[in-house]
């Protein structure tokens, strides 16, 4: 994993946009662990992966309406690392020759941190409530949202903003913990600014 380097963090950092620009920027190949997430499940059976295969069962409601915050953090799988064995089995395929980046909120720090050879190869972007936000409600109209499928969308979207907070809370503890570097977005940087910190930490 030499030629790996990793952006995890919370749901609507810009992970994807600045894997993507540095991606771009160096000519490295990008791995987007959302893309492969439908893939993956497939790839699991309920004994390898049950808060995975039991999230499958449930209609909407049961996913995002019916449930607490706090119960769906606990039982979401990417949370608690499911089927993070094949984010390693597909980079292990990637030639090394290539650099690659891959980013995504499945990069569980210590799930990554077995995995890094050499300082500088990861990092995680927390971002504040206020800014995700912000992020979210600038990437799709409401009927867009895949809440608007639940028969209470105001509160499936309430409940997953509360549970991605605790989410973000539990990266910054964990990052702290474990003395991996992170960094806060709340919206008073630009993304090349953003980017720039990124490649500071990658030492780049």
């Amino acid at each position: 994993m030499r030629h790996v380097y990793w952006i995890g963090g919370g749901s609507g950092a810009g992970k994807s946009t600045i894997a993507r620009r540095l991606a771009d920027r160096h000519g490295w190949r990008l791995y987007a662990t959302d893309d492969v997430m439908a893939d993956h499940a497939r790839r699991t059976s309920a004994a390898e992966a049950p808060f995975l295969h039991e999230f499958m069962a449930m209609d909407m409601d049961e996913r995002w309406v019916d449930r607490s915050p706090e119960t769906m953090l606990e039982t979401f799988h990417w949370f608690r690392g499911e089927a993070f064995g094949l984010i390693v089995e597909d980079l292990a395929r990637i030639p090394p020759k290539t650099p690659v980046v891959v980013e995504g909120f499945r990069l569980l720090p210590h799930l990554v941190m077995p995995l890094l050879t050499e300082p500088g190869r990861a990092v995680w972007l927390l971002p504040t409530p206020e800014f995700r936000q912000v992020a979210f409600r600038s990437r799709a109209t409401p009927e867009g949202r895949f809440t608007q499928r639940t028969g209470d969308p105001g509160r499936a979207d309430h409940n997953i903003a509360v549970r991605d907070a605790l989410f973000t809370m539990r990266l910054h503890e964990e990052t702290a913990r474990l003395g991996l570097p992170a960094i806060t977005v709340d919206g008073t940087m630009t993304e090349d600014e953003l980017t720039e910190r990124v490649s500071e930490v990658f030492r780049l």
